[in-house]
């Protein structure tokens, strides 16, 4: 049996509209939580993708990320169950598309707020993480990575792109 630690991946999204922040109200173990529309990487798609989903999945809103704002870790312990995680999050900001009428959101959510960032300190005791206010914090602070800085190798998009990755290298 292997002790080795595997944190959880997740990806979350910084999204800015005049002024307010488009946050989820999400059922948790932990009760009713506000989040950034977030969730964990998926197999078979970089971080910047996997932020991308998560936001229309949780918000029913497009959004393509621009800039990394950080990588974040975290450690949280269950209060119901006492189990021991390690989040290691991705957060980008970017680029709100349109609204998807009707699109219903992910199991979970039950709803989405556009929230001030005044609101959003004032709630911190309902936040799902203590990432929530750090992730604003660099945000309102100017923080803006290239999309670059997350190094993605095409084979993280299975045995196909290596292949084809090869084949490129071997014609050069």
């Amino acid at each position: 049996m292997s002790n080795r630690w595997r944190p959880s991946v997740t990806v979350a999204a910084v999204i800015e509209k005049d002024g307010r922040f488009l946050m989820i109200e999400e059922e948790t173990s932990e009760g009713l939580k506000i989040n950034n529309p977030a969730g964990h990487l998926d197999p078979g798609e970089t971080p910047a993708e996997g932020c991308a989903r998560e936001a229309l999945e949780e918000t029913a809103w497009r959004f393509r990320p621009t800039a990394l704002l950080g990588v974040y870790i975290s450690r949280f312990q269950r209060s119901t169950t006492g189990e021991d995680i390690t989040y290691l999050r991705f957060a980008f900001t970017g680029e709100l598309g349109e609204h998807v009428a009707g699109r219903a959101l992910d199991h979970g959510i039950v709803r989405t707020l556009w929230m001030t960032a005044d609101e959003l300190r004032a709630t911190a005791d309902r936040h799902r993480s203590p990432l929530v206010l750090r992730c604003l914090d660099d945000y309102l602070q100017g923080v803006r990575l290239p999309l670059s800085a997350v190094y993605c190798d095409p084979s993280i998009y299975g045995p196909e792109s290596q292949d084809e990755t090869q084949a490129v290298e071997e014609s050069d």
